[in-house]
């Protein structure tokens, strides 16, 4: 229940967006590891005034990656490890095609045995696969909206709770969206990336994401029961306690500050 972590992250470009900033995180937020971490970016909503301007350098942008083996040099995508998951990439990008998406990118979802060339979707709807499951592979959804609203309504509705990336230059336009995120979410980040780290920081989801907090500190903690021992505070247990320790007799009994 703790490490659950499954995930549909969203992404959020604006009309206020950097839009470099906003294509360059986002591709490594949704492609990193083939887009197989819980943290990845696995839907993207953009404001419709940039749309078009977005999806061209976003698709322009995830062609451009090398292909290879993970050892190639400047290799961005490599081969799956699971023998299921390009038949199921195809079928959420078949079921998106069918309800009036297109694959944007040149070579868009090309497979080829265990390899599955990234595909930039659009625009992406609530009638698809690809908006509701976490597809955790190289597809990149792109859903249009109109309102700040829409994007905000998918999160309080989503099954999933794990982070969200604003991408804003607009001060009060960025504060509009953590102050309701923050209680859908366990992690706002504003332009960049859904990422895991650094390990100071909690590790957190909601809703079927996960139940707790974790980091490094606090996973340690989750996972381990305390253990005491315990006695009255008499001169002969003090005596007894402080022989175990000074001749060292017990591995757990072994700092003399306590007593």
């Amino acid at each position: 229940a703790i490490l659950s972590l499954d995930a549909k992250n969203a992404a959020i470009v604006t009309k206020h967006a950097n839009l470099d900033v906003a294509v360059s995180e986002c591709i490594l937020g949704a492609l990193s590891f083939n887009g197989q971490r819980c943290t990845a970016l696995k839907l993207i909503f953009v404001q419709k005034e940039i749309a078009a301007e977005f999806t061209a350098k976003l698709s322009e942008a995830v062609s451009a990656l090398k292909p290879g083996l993970p050892w190639e040099k400047d290799v961005k995508v490599t081969p799956l490890p699971e023998v299921n998951k390009p038949p199921y990439l195809k079928e959420c990008i078949d079921d998106a095609l069918a309800k009036g998406a297109s694959v944007l990118n040149i070579q868009g979802g090309y497979t080829e045995e265990s390899f599955v060339f990234p595909a930039v979707v659009y625009p992406v709807n609530s009638e698809m696969k690809l908006y509701h499951e976490e597809q955790f592979g190289p597809i990149i959804p792109v859903v249009p909206f109109e309102e700040i609203e829409e994007p905000i309504e998918y999160q309080v509705n989503a099954s999933h709770g794990m982070q969200v990336s604003i991408f804003s230059e607009d001060p009060q336009e960025v504060s509009r969206l953590i102050d309701p995120f923050v209680n859908l979410v366990s992690r706002v980040n504003i332009n960049c990336q859904a990422q895991r780290g650094p390990d100071v920081f909690p590790f957190t989801g909601r809703k079927d994401s996960a139940e707790g907090t974790l980091s490094v500190f606090d996973a340690l903690r989750s996972f381990s029961i305390r253990s005491l021992v315990a006695a009255k505070l008499t001169e002969s247990n003090k005596e007894l306690l402080n022989t175990i320790v000074r001749d060292h007799d017990s591995n757990f009994l072994s700092t003399d500050y306590i007593f």
